[in-house]
């Protein structure tokens, strides 16, 4: 759909996964809005335009992401700022060193000035304050951080993004894609009084002329080639679904919408998903569940970033609130808000980093294009790199190679792993540097000791910042 608008004649089925993360696909039919970047599936379908180009879902989805990253914080460069007013500093320090005693000993003592004495302190005391281990060590350990991570499948775009994603407190998740598997499957068959796979069979080959997903869906779930031979009589109701004879005995398969059509009894279903009804024969026969899959490891992702001391888990998406609750539930998500489009999401996150208190960051993990403003607008922002959207790669800070929601508990105990090892470094350095230049300015120190300052602590510091670079295995 390439402009929003409004359906004047026909009915088809829309993917708006793109837009809002909804798995499933959504049957549209006569006077129901439409937006654009939605797929068309299966039908015709003839719609005025509601909307100028320049006002449409997707252009206004390219404006989110082109102007959220101007509101999005930046991470401290602490070299930058130690290094203006350090190195002033300690030359300052080194000329009075070198010039002040000397006078002083001359003018208010009357004793010999020894100026080679304290010029060869001054030397010492600059030789000692040279900032090597700092300069040094504090990039290699961002380098070698950002290594390791690149080793486990998890690229991180900058040294900036590495020290962000150290502080994250809230980690914000998109659903679809990224704690689902994104695709529709047959979940569960329920209220069967016939052998479920038999139950499957009349499905699957009833649905069997369709191209809509959800037969698809069936007719993978049914594993076996399909005898079309067995199926006749083959009426596809649109908005319904679909009524056939498989050999000679009447099988219905559609919603709710199709059962009353026929007048015939149905269960409803408590769970979240979409619903196929069946019926054999003229009778209820029971229903067969169609839903999204949570990933395997997502469970054990979020409880990990409890365990690491993440404060709050939030879930955005774009899927029903039924759907988007039971998945948070099962998950143990904190706060789920569900039904959102591209700017709801945004608006959203920017309630949360206003509430976010202290020194600890907003992290967004997504996968589709609709993440892509969301992911610019947060602290830091987490792509799925196999699975997702280019958009939502080109807008991340960081990317999960492989789509492992695990890898996101790992990118952060890298990062606070790394950080760790450059705080050691700078309090190792600083600490000896400010003993020695004491020293230094006292005549104790020498000029041994002045380099074992500058070259010894630079290279232990540089030894140090090389264990960034191996990860420990969760």
């Amino acid at each position: 759909m390439p402009i929003d608008g409004v359906v004047l004649e026909g009915h088809s089925t829309l993917n708006t996964g793109a837009l809002t993360g909804e798995s499933l696909p959504v049957d549209i039919g006569e006077g129901e809005e439409i937006i654009s970047g939605s797929i068309n599936m299966t039908g015709v379908l003839r719609v005025k335009t509601t909307k100028e180009f320049d006002e449409s879902t997707v252009s206004k989805i390219l404006d989110l992401v082109e102007n959220a990253s101007s509101r999005k914080s930046k991470s401290e460069d602490f070299i930058s700022k130690f290094a203006r007013i350090y190195t002033p500093a300690v030359c300052i320090a080194a000329v009075a060193l070198a010039v002040l005693p000397p006078l002083v000993r001359m003018s208010a003592m009357g004793i010999p000035a020894e100026w080679d004495a304290w010029i060869y302190r001054a030397l010492t005391f600059l030789v000692i304050s040279c900032p090597c281990a700092l300069v040094i060590s504090i990039p290699l350990s961002f380098f070698a951080g950002i290594g390791g991570a690149s080793r486990e499948g998890i690229l991180i775009k900058g040294s900036n993004y590495l020290e962000t994603l150290s502080k994250t407190g809230i980690v914000v998740f998109d659903k679809t894609g990224t704690l689902t598997q994104g695709v529709f499957e047959v979940n569960g068959i329920h209220h069967s009084e016939m052998e479920d796979r038999k139950l499957l069979e009349y499905a699957a080959l009833a649905e069997s002329s369709s191209s809509h997903p959800i037969s698809r869906s069936l007719q993978r779930a049914y594993g076996k080639e399909i005898d079309r031979s067995r199926v006749t009589d083959v009426e596809e109701i649109s908005g319904n679904g679909v009524t056939a004879k498989v050999d000679g005995i009447e099988v219905a398969a559609g919603n709710d919408r199709l059962m009353e059509r026929l007048g015939i009894p149905y269960i409803g279903c408590h769970q979240a998903g979409t619903v196929i009804h069946m019926a054999v024969g003229g009778s209820y026969a029971g229903h067969i569940l169609i839903s999204d899959r949570i990933k395997p490891d997502a469970e054990k992702a979020i409880a990990g970033l409890k365990e690491a001391g993440i404060r709050k888990t939030v879930m955005l998406t774009g899927d029903r609130k039924a759907a988007a609750e039971q998945a948070a539930e099962r998950l143990g998500i904190d706060e789920v808000y569900s039904g959102l489009l591209p700017a709801g999401k945004v608006e959203k996150v920017e309630e949360l980093l206003g509430e976010n208190s202290g020194r600890s960051k907003l992290a967004f993990v997504g996968d589709g294009i609709n993440d892509a403003p969301v992911l610019r607008r947060a602290d830091i922002g987490v792509a799925m790199g196999a699975m997702g959207s280019d958009a939502a790669i080109e807008a991340a800070d960081v990317v999960l190679m492989d789509d492992d929601p695990v890898k996101i508990l790992k990118a952060i105990r890298i990062s606070r792993k790394c950080l760790g090892i450059v705080y050691q470094n700078i309090v190792f350095a600083i600490g000896i540097k400010m003993i020695c230049l004491v020293l230094g300015a006292l005549g104790i120190a020498n000029m041994w000791l002045a380099i074992f300052a500058d070259v010894g602590v630079m290279i232990i510091a540089v030894l140090n910042a090389i264990r960034a670079l191996f990860v420990k295995r969760l």
